[in-house]
């Protein structure tokens, strides 16, 4: 199957197109949802539930919840059986509000979630009984809850749980709401044994048909009396609820990576979802109402809806190309390999910028981790950045153009197209460790240019310094540097001679960026290869403190020079800097330089046996520690540049040492 995109990859997918998928949700999950709760016809006196002024009769909700007589945890079927028609009750309750009585009696309650817009969202969402809508709004209550949760669990509690079923069975919570209450919850959205509604909807298993109405009114119900309960034990406590602050994207124009996506491409986009092999009939609604919110200026309705389906027609292909169709409504896509050790062909087929994408934007520590974020209500939606929503749309519009059902001709008609392609079909990584790491080396090399901008002190202002004793200093220093770079130097391209040029920071940045051009696998990187990268990324770390650290304080002496305010002793010391750092620039390039090499032949790595590995990680934490120390002795406070040379001088013996052992990955390439 090919992984550069086109018809070719339908082949797989007739099956499916042929005879289209009905639901995603297992037999026991859709039972779960769609038919327990409605088992029991009869209805539930709502006065009994909540009394005319609002207050919620939490003991008539909690009677419901069954457990199992074997180790007393709930029984989730029991239990949906039984809160199925006080769920009914609750809804119709609830459709009888007009828009006044419901912020009158119910709005309140929601503040403690800090978002009660989204409440009232719902509100409407639920009288107008659209499906999708209520879908989406059940999707930014869930995530919305987990936070205020989250919030109230740290008035007692040290570390929040990540996973909403940890924190709604944590104490913490059982203290201030009640144990009972909790496993009111729990039914609803904190186990996969129960209703499990977030999930279901968050990962792109349910349609908006399969979510009944009536649990949706039932959590926003529950959210109301939460309200009530958190105001009870904040008033006996004497305690405040502080909210946590939300996530915010600082730097967009990483994340702004296809072309602004106008009214034309998004109508196109409308045409090859209704005709895409990813896109299940049934879902549909989702993907039409994620670009009608785009068109509206909605990025956080657009993102919140489009991941589950990316995730969904992901699923899709990922069970078509691995022929494993059961596999449906459980697969985890994006791994290496199945559970039977055989190779995952889905990679293959989205091609290592596909999957480099889907890594950045979702997954990576560093990067944005777009659903984990929303997901978890750690995002004002409010104030979602268009240059993301832009991106994951444009990404999902090209995977629908190269799953489409149309004729390959037809869609290489569509110009307007080529750009999103292009685009996708070039991404590199910006988030995984290795390109990090790229960043960094790119980023010290643009200090080291400012070294060369340092103000100098005018030679007439300096006191005789004898020549002959700074020559004759400097002499072990560039045999030092010129060892080094002979043996750098076989590893370079033709074009690049160190020995012929002083390592001026002009050619070793253009060395540079070309080896960080140079291609680097980053999907599913061995674990010895990552080892390496966190090593050398903690040594670019330590190499860029002390490059700032430098520049700062050349500076700071500087002014105090020209404005006479340093004593005798920091004159000296300030001269003994500028000569020290003359010096040490060359060093630094090299092992820059080095960094770069490495970097490119990484995956070398692979190749050492286990003594080797941990022989080159010690390698490593030498360089590291040099630079640790060299931050410390460059610091403003220590100044140190005796003790800081002295450590440079060992630092690059070791260095010149082990590359005459050829025991470096790009030595070992060779």
């Amino acid at each position: 199957m090919s992984s550069s995109g086109g018809v070719t990859q339908l082949d797989g997918l007739e099956m499916l197109l042929t005879d289209p998928v009905s639901t995603c949700l297992s037999p026991a999950v859709y039972n779960m949802i769609c038919e327990l709760g409605f088992e029991r016809k009869a209805n539930h006196a709502i006065n009994t539930i909540v009394c005319e002024g609002g207050e919620i009769y939490w003991e008539t909700i909690t009677k419901h919840v069954q457990y199992k007589e074997s180790d007393h945890n709930v029984d989730y079927i029991k239990s949906v059986r039984s809160l199925g028609h006080l769920c009914e009750s609750v809804h119709l309750h609830l459709q009888s509000f007009t828009t006044e009585q419901f912020q009158d009696l119910f709005m309140m309650w929601f503040s403690w979630t800090n978002c009660s817009e989204i409440f009232a969202e719902m509100f409407y969402a639920l009288k107008s009984s659209h499906t999708t809508a209520i879908s989406l709004c059940l999707m930014k209550l869930t995530s919305c809850l987990e936070r205020a949760l989250g919030d109230v669990f740290l008035l007692v509690g040290k570390d929040c749980p990540f996973l909403l079923r940890d924190l709604l069975a944590s104490q913490e919570l059982a203290t201030i709401f009640g144990q009972s209450e909790m496993d009111v919850l729990k039914v609803f959205i904190g186990s996969p044994s129960g209703l499990n509604l977030r999930n279901i909807l968050w990962h792109g298993f349910a349609s908006p048909q399969e979510i009944p109405v009536k649990y949706s009114s039932m959590l926003l119900f529950l959210t109301a009396g939460l309200g009530q309960l958190l105001k009870n034990y904040l008033l006996q406590t004497q305690s405040t609820l502080v909210h946590r602050s939300c996530v915010s994207f600082t730097n967009l124009q990483e994340l702004h990576v296809f072309p602004d996506l106008n009214h034309e491409l998004v109508s196109l986009a409308e045409k090859l979802v209704i005709n895409s092999g990813i896109v299940l009939r049934t879902m549909l609604p989702f993907w039409i109402t994620a670009l009608t919110s785009f068109k509206q200026n909605r990025y956080a309705d657009c993102v919140i809806l489009l991941l589950p389906q990316l995730e969904s027609g992901l699923r899709l292909l990922f069970t078509t190309v691995n022929k494993c169709p059961s596999r449906l409504m459980t697969a985890e896509m994006l791994a290496k390999e199945l559970n039977n050790e055989a190779i995952n062909q889905l990679p293959l087929v989205l091609g290592e910028s596909g999957m480099a994408f889907l890594w950045d934007f979702l997954n990576h520590q560093e990067g944005p981790r777009i659903r984990d974020h929303l997901s978890h209500g750690e995002i004002r939606l409010n104030d979602f950045p268009r240059e993301i929503a832009n991106s994951i749309l444009a990404f999902s519009i090209t995977l629908l153009c190269r799953f489409s059902k149309d004729d390959i001709a037809v869609i290489k008609e569509r110009t307007v197209l080529e750009p999103l392609m292009s685009c996708a079909k070039s991404y590199c990584s910006q988030f995984h460790p290795v390109a990090k790491l790229r960043k960094q080396i790119m980023k010290c090399m643009e200090s080291i240019n400012l070294w060369s901008d340092l103000p100098m002190v005018p030679e007439q202002q300096v006191q005789d310094v004898a020549r002959s004793e700074e020559d004759i200093s400097a002499v072990p220093w560039i045999c030092m540097t010129a060892d080094i770079s002979a043996l750098l130097q076989p590893y370079l391209s033709q074009n690049v001679t160190l020995l012929d040029d002083p390592l001026n920071s002009l050619s070793t940045e253009k060395l540079l960026t070309e080896l960080c051009s140079k291609h680097v696998c980053v999907l599913f990187c061995p674990r010895p290869v990552l080892e390496i990268v966190v090593v050398l990324r903690q040594i670019s770390t330590q190499f860029h403190q002390v490059l700032s650290q430098v520049i700062s304080v050349c500076e700071t002496r500087y002014m105090q020079w020209m404005n006479k305010s340093l004593r005798s002793r920091q004159r000296n010391n300030y001269l003994r800097m500028r000569r020290s750092i003359k010096l040490l620039s060359p060093v630094l390039q090299l092992i820059l330089i080095f960094i770069a090499l490495e970097l490119v032949h990484i995956h070398t790595a692979c190749e050492k046996n286990p003594p080797e590995h941990q022989q080159y990680l010690k390698f490593l934490k030498m360089i590291l520690r040099y630079m640790e120390n060299l931050v410390t002795h460059t610091s403003a406070g220590k100044n140190k540049w005796e003790e800081a040379m002295e450590l440079t001088r060992k630092a690059s013996i070791n260095i010149r040492t082990f590359l005459e052992k050829r025991q470096t990955l790009v030595q070992l390439a060779q």
